[in-house]
């Protein structure tokens, strides 16, 4: 006779040997960038999610965090770890943890926040604290060195989200939007307008550039309205190259998802830019959100820019 408790830790055969019951291995997430970017503020929100949060764990100790959520029956599903890199010792731990959970089959996503310098330094002057790596330097030495030793890890992740221009409520909005909702979709977007001369978003994963089409800055009746309006959409897509364009990069934008899904990657940021990323980028984000959307990517738009003429 065989008895097996499929909810509990041990199963009990007909042999009268006792095995280990299947352990489900939790969700994990890793939760790092630069100090002062955002890490505990994405760590917070998580933890409201329902996730499990540790924050700095050394990194050695992530596999041993992950086995023990599998021993949990269940009660720690989802595990977020928030890590940061203070030297070259510690990075090289964290190269090995996440060389482990790989061999081990551990499915883990990295979230990296992004900053620029600018943003970082306000930031420490604010509260009055020294940056943990600048030692006897300056808070721009201490930015620089974290940069170096984090380059890799930024490379790696699966999420960069840029805190330079959000406040905490847009950074808790746009964690809700990646890891809200009780089932993970096979792909994220986030398609994001911009101007060039505010400078390229440092977390977008593609760039395309819309400034090959009329600028609707120089009909006086559109200039005062936004890529949001009807005729200034109207208008943005009657220009020769623009409907053309969109079916086109769509029908890129299809490969190359095929692609990030089948290497696992769950979520990409499209900037679309023009000049002051008000008229055109925003007419056509918001109609390749639509395109992406009736292709089963779950997409949220960003209109970075806007409004700040």
């Amino acid at each position: 006779m065989t008895e097996r408790e499929e909810d509990g830790a041990q199963v009990s055969t007909g042999t009268g040997t006792i095995e280990p019951a299947a352990e489900a291995i939790p969700e994990l997430v890793i939760i790092s960038g630069m100090s002062g970017a955002g890490r505990s503020t994405a760590a917070k929100c998580l933890e409201d999610l329902g996730w499990f949060v540790v924050d700095n764990l050394p990194p050695a100790l992530i596999p041993t965090m992950v086995e023990l959520g599998a021993r949990s029956q269940g009660n720690v599903a989802r595990i977020a770890v928030v890590v940061d890199v203070r030297g070259r010792r510690f990075f090289d731990n964290l190269r090995q943890s996440l060389s482990d959970l790989e061999a081990k089959n551990v499915t883990r996503r990295i979230v990296f926040l992004e900053s620029s310098d600018d943003a970082l330094v306000r930031r420490f002057e604010s509260v009055r604290r020294p940056h943990p790596l600048q030692g006897d330097g300056r808070i721009t030495d201490g930015i620089a060195a974290e940069r170096d030793l984090l380059r890799e890890l930024r490379g790696d992740a699966d999420l960069v989200i840029d805190t330079s221009s959000l406040n905490v409520h847009e950074l808790r909005a746009k964690m809700d939007a990646q890891f809200a909702g009780d089932e993970e979709p096979e792909l994220r977007a986030t398609v994001m307008s911009f101007g060039y001369k505010y400078g390229l978003p440092v977390d977008a994963d593609l760039v395309v550039d819309c400034r090959f089409l009329p600028n609707p800055h120089w009909v006086p009746e559109l200039r005062p309205y936004t890529g949001l309006n009807e005729e200034v959409s109207g208008y943005v897509f009657n220009q020769p190259g623009a409907k053309e364009f969109l079916d086109r990069y769509t029908e890129l934008l299809q490969l190359i998802a095929t692609g990030y899904r089948r290497e696992g990657k769950r979520y990409v940021t499209i900037a679309v830019g023009c000049t002051g990323g008000k008229h055109r980028s925003v007419a056509m984000s918001e109609k390749l959100a639509a395109r992406l959307a009736t292709e089963g990517v779950e997409t949220v738009v960003v209109h970075r820019d806007m409004g700040r003429e």
